[in-house]
């Protein structure tokens, strides 16, 4: 069994995560025992004693036999009078699919062909596009490019609609048909027709399917800045953003009397993954409090998970940046560096993923991915549906997406947000003087952004700036509640 939090199906490169595995789902690697959510068992001591419960019972078990054979009933008039020959099999599958589908975006039923391919997927390489997607009332949504694909190099975006797959529409396929149709041997070619919804244009584009790596940890050095991006919660990624933070440390070392002077953590298009590396990283920069607590069905399996009196920066400044695209574990560790106040929050609100899921093997009948949980901040909110604020808005563009932006709560079948202690966000009465001299959004002739050159990266120029400016001008923020 494993537990990820992370959404969304990846494309080829994806996961069918969300929907079916990322991490798929976007999307990292192979089966582990993350958190065992146990099952708890029927027995006889959990009749219930009072008469109209056991009322409530007769009346439920003779609706479920009606809807059974309902079922039966269906299933023999489409077995007999459509239009070809098809197999019960098919249509059982059929049914399974929308049984757990239909449930919230994020459940799924898996055959043992879809859990073969989710595994391989998340083995950390895989052939494709490079693409995190989601399903989408019947339409297949783009949540992320992964960094350095053939997705993200012919510029797909967050929010972006795949109509055609070859000049083909794939309207009437599933979301699994849709995937298997863009992916394909190494090299070859694929042509992908994309609509664009803030525009309404739609555009074709050629891509050549590659076999994708992904790195899941990118860092930098900014003048005595560590810069640290974050691509998705896999396995080796708080060994690996700790690996990089220590050749920062050293790097800026070199320089004689030279130290670090603050982060920044780029969690942006970042679609989430495995909840225990979301904590693990949290970890790496919270002392003490809570980190993040997962409340679900049953109360014995409800858990919360703390700091460990660690912190590699030492209380250096930290500025977070977070966009649409940054969902699930991403929004586990921005929510937990928000709420202990121990970063600033800077960009676009977060996608709003605030469940966790299981995957539920069933023999050799492949596997559900089951929406088991919610989780919560340490001030006792979901974020389900919401997602976080950032403590300084700045936008990527001049351009105001905010009509056309992608989040959690356009899906349908979307999971409610219940048991928060709040559902809106404390405002911080706490930032920086620096921070009133950010600007909000790019200068008039600002470049265009061109992910080789940073200088284009308007974001990251404002992170970087905020951090000098603590620096220059200390403040209490970076200090632990």
């Amino acid at each position: 069994m494993i537990v990820k939090t992370g959404p969304i199906l990846g494309v080829t490169g994806a996961v069918m995560g969300l929907a079916y595995g990322l991490f798929g789902a976007g999307v990292g690697p192979a089966y582990s025992h993350d958190m065992a959510h146990s099952l708890p068992a029927l027995t006889a001591d959990s009749a219930q004693p009072a008469q109209h419960d056991k009322n409530d019972d007769q009346d439920n078990n003779a609706e479920t036999v009606r809807m059974l054979t309902l079922l039966g009933t269906v299933m023999d008039v489409v077995h007999s009078e459509y239009v070809e020959p098809i197999k019960d099999k098919k249509l059982i599958n059929n049914a399974l699919q929308g049984m757990v589908g239909n449930l919230d975006p994020h459940s799924s039923y898996m055959d043992p062909q879809q859990l073969k391919d989710m595994q391989d997927e998340m083995s950390g390489q895989f052939g494709g596009l490079g693409l995190q997607v989601q399903a989408d009332s019947g339409h297949v949504r783009v949540v992320s490019p992964i960094d350095d694909t053939p997705a993200a190099r012919a510029g797909i975006q967050p929010g972006d609609v795949i109509t055609m797959v070859d000049n083909k529409s794939i309207a009437d396929l599933t979301l699994d048909q849709s995937v298997r149709k863009m992916r394909g041997k190494p090299g070859t070619k694929i042509v992908l027709t994309i609509l664009r919804p803030k525009t309404g244009k739609t555009q074709t584009l050629t891509l050549a399917r590659e076999i994708i790596h992904t790195q899941i940890v990118r860092s930098a050095l900014y003048g005595r800045t560590a810069y640290i991006r974050l691509t998705e919660f896999d396995d080796a990624l708080e060994h690996d953003m700790r690996k990089a933070y220590e050749k920062l440390v050293k790097d800026v070392a070199k320089t004689p009397g030279k130290t670090l002077n603050g982060l920044v953590l780029d969690l942006r298009s970042n679609p989430g993954g495995k909840l225990d590396q979301a904590i693990a990283v949290s970890r790496d920069f919270i002392r003490d409090g809570e980190i993040v607590s997962i409340r679900g069905r049953h109360p014995e399996n409800n858990q919360h998970w703390d700091g460990k009196n660690t912190d590699i920066t030492h209380g250096l400044p930290i500025v977070v940046l977070t966009n649409a695209g940054s969902a699930s574990a991403s929004e586990i560790v921005s929510g937990a560096l928000k709420d202990h106040h121990r970063a600033i929050i800077m960009g676009e609100r977060t996608f709003g993923k605030g469940s966790v899921q299981t995957i539920l093997p069933i023999g050799d009948q492949g596997a559900i991915r089951l929406t088991t949980a919610r989780y919560y901040t340490p001030s006792g909110r979901s974020i389900q549906g919401l997602g976080i604020t950032p403590d300084i808005a700045v936008q990527a563009t001049r351009d105001d997406d905010s009509a056309f932006t992608y989040h959690e709560s356009d899906l349908a079948h979307v999971l409610t947000n219940i048991g928060s202690s709040e559902t809106k966000e404390t405002l911080r009465h706490d930032l920086p003087e620096g921070a009133k001299k950010i600007d909000r959004l790019p200068p008039q002739k600002w470049p265009a952004f061109d992910p080789k050159k940073p200088e284009t990266d308007f974001q990251l120029q404002q992170a970087l700036r905020l951090v000098t400016l603590m620096t220059a001008a200390p403040q209490t923020q970076g200090t632990q509640k």
